[in-house]
């Protein structure tokens, strides 16, 4: 139960920082994987030590190509890594899984909101219309115009809470 009040504190740090920001700081970070490690051996003895070395290990590891290709932050990774180290890599799998989803719906929402977007896609189905009746016209625009970031260490709050909600109340 203290391992998941110090994870929550150290999540809305994160989520603060993240949209004020767009930083996942290692101040932040760093101690907090250090600390749940620390905890982890003191509670359960080296087999806690190692369960917080897999889950660190899973949760890293489960962001890095992303972050490898360019599309997610090195604080996105060493967040979710710290969430395994505090609770785990079965908990850090079904977290990873509930942080996608609602990432998803993140970027979804963030993508209908922009003007550019919304005329990219009546352009798609203008494009669609014309090609029925024969007329062929190009559905994109002249330039790029959905390249952009959003703070995904939301996502990874929120899909670390909903796992705590969920595990509390015997769902998962």
């Amino acid at each position: 139960m203290v391992l998941d009040g110090i994870l929550i504190l150290i999540l809305a740090a994160c989520v603060v920082t993240d949209l004020k920001s767009r930083k996942i700081y290692n101040l932040v970070t760093f101690p907090g994987i250090l600390l749940a490690f620390i905890l982890h051996g003191l509670i359960d003895g080296i087999g806690g030590f190692g369960d917080a070395a897999l889950g660190f290990a899973v949760g890293g590891g489960i962001l890095l190509i992303p972050y490898l290709l360019g599309g997610m932050g090195a604080g996105d990774v060493k967040l979710l890594a710290l969430v395994g180290a505090f609770k785990g890599m079965t908990f850090v799998l079904l977290t990873s899984v509930y942080m996608a989803l609602i990432g998803g719906v993140i970027a979804l929402v963030l993508l209908l909101l922009r003007k550019r977007v919304r005329e990219m896609l009546k352009r798609i189905l203008f494009s669609m219309l014309l090609l029925r009746y024969g007329v062929k016209i190009s559905p994109a625009p002249d330039n790029d115009t959905v390249t952009s970031t959003y703070p995904y260490g939301v996502a990874i709050a929120g899909g670390s809470v909903l796992s705590l909600w969920l595990k509390g109340w015997g769902i998962v």
